[in-house]
């Protein structure tokens, strides 16, 4: 999958959370309130020198984190401001349904914010309970209700499967509750343990692999029927709403990152910003710039990355890149291979034979 010449994103993080949950591995403080003026300023301000050294019109824009529905709308807005965009450019914003209200919305859709992705995870609540979720399947519904109201049509719906005490019957009502809303959009992700998360530290709650298959095989089945097309292993849509930011990624297109640990990619270089929030202030207050560290991938590892990210969507890989005797894990359509339900399960070992 070439990615689109003309295609540019631009990732702004938003490390800030009201609670963070024991499987998150992201950089997201819930002490760090007191600074969000001084951090989106410092957003704004290395947006404004990426502009002055000739940043791209991006066709995608992701406001993730962190939690960026808890930072004040209007504020939030500035920023976006101040981000060069192309016509009809998608523009994403992760929220919360416990901090979503109608005027919230409203001023996103004001400001040219056209897609939404709320982190629902369940609609069980002892399986949010376990996930140390905060809000319930009636703040789900009416946070749904609002993004309609307010006039957005792609939102996504973003839940986790595997988590200590979920049942398959569990797994299903989600799916079930999921679907009834009828959104354009549902990711779909298996509970991963992380190193240094409390979820790490405490076995007896990992994910068990067979049981994580099932959901999986379940999810699929479900929203094949809703008529939500798998993409990409993890991620579902209806026709024309699938994820264009998130394309991007799996194009090994290019992107700016802007914020504490933003990652970006341009002309073959990758890099990665500092990962606090007070670090990213001080470096951009100072004029000095926030990258951490870089890599620059050679010709060889480029086009296995390339082979490994495309693989995990619809268009999979040329014939050529996987040997002949890969079973039930493939299917053949003309000059390509894509992966079949079961082989989705076992992407990781199938990318071990790409060459």
């Amino acid at each position: 999958m070439p990615p689109d010449a003309h295609a540019f994103g631009v990732y702004l993080h938003i490390p800030f959370c009201a609670k963070r949950c024991d499987y998150c591995a992201f950089a997201t403080w819930t002490d760090r309130m007191h600074i969000v003026g001084a951090y989106l300023d410092a957003c704004v301000a290395d947006l404004d020198r990426a502009v002055n050294d000739g940043l791209p019109a991006a066709t995608s824009v992701f406001f993730g984190g962190g939690t960026p529905s808890l930072v004040d709308a209007h504020a939030l807005m500035r920023v976006l401001d101040h981000v060069p965009r192309a016509d009809r450019a998608e523009v994403t914003i992760e929220c919360n349904p416990d901090t979503v209200t109608p005027e919230l919305l409203r001023t996103y859709r004001a400001s040219g914010v056209n897609r939404l992705s709320f982190g629902v995870q369940s609609m069980v609540p002892h399986v949010l309970q376990s996930l140390g979720r905060t809000h319930d399947r009636a703040n789900v519904e009416t946070s749904v209700r609002d993004a309609r109201d307010a006039g957005f049509e792609s939102f996504n719906l973003d839940l986790i499967y595997g988590a200590v005490g979920e049942s398959l019957d569990d797994w299903r009502a989600t799916v079930d509750a999921a679907v009834a809303l009828e959104p354009p959009h549902i990711s779909a992700y298996g509970l991963t343990v992380e190193p240094g998360t409390p979820l790490a530290d405490d076995p007896a709650r990992h994910p068990d692999d067979d049981d994580q298959a099932d959901k999986y095989v379940v999810a699929d089945g479900a929203l094949a029927a809703a008529g939500l097309d798998c993409y990409e292993i993890s991620n579902w849509a209806k026709p024309g709403f699938e994820c264009r930011h998130n394309l991007l990624y799996w194009s090994q297109g290019e992107y700016l990152g802007v914020g504490c640990a933003a990652h970006s990619h341009r002309d073959g270089t990758r890099w990665w910003n500092v990962r606090t929030p007070e670090r990213y202030v001080d470096a951009i207050a100072n004029g000095a710039s926030p990258m951490a560290a870089s890599e620059q991938l050679d010709e060889g590892e480029r086009r296995i990355e390339g082979l490994q990210l495309a693989l995990r969507t619809r268009g999979g890989v040329p014939r050529g890149a996987l040997p002949d005797d890969m079973g039930d894990l493939v299917e053949r359509r003309g000059e390509r291979v894509v992966l079949t339900v079961r082989g989705r399960l076992l992407a990781n070992e199938v990318a071990l034979r790409l060459s």
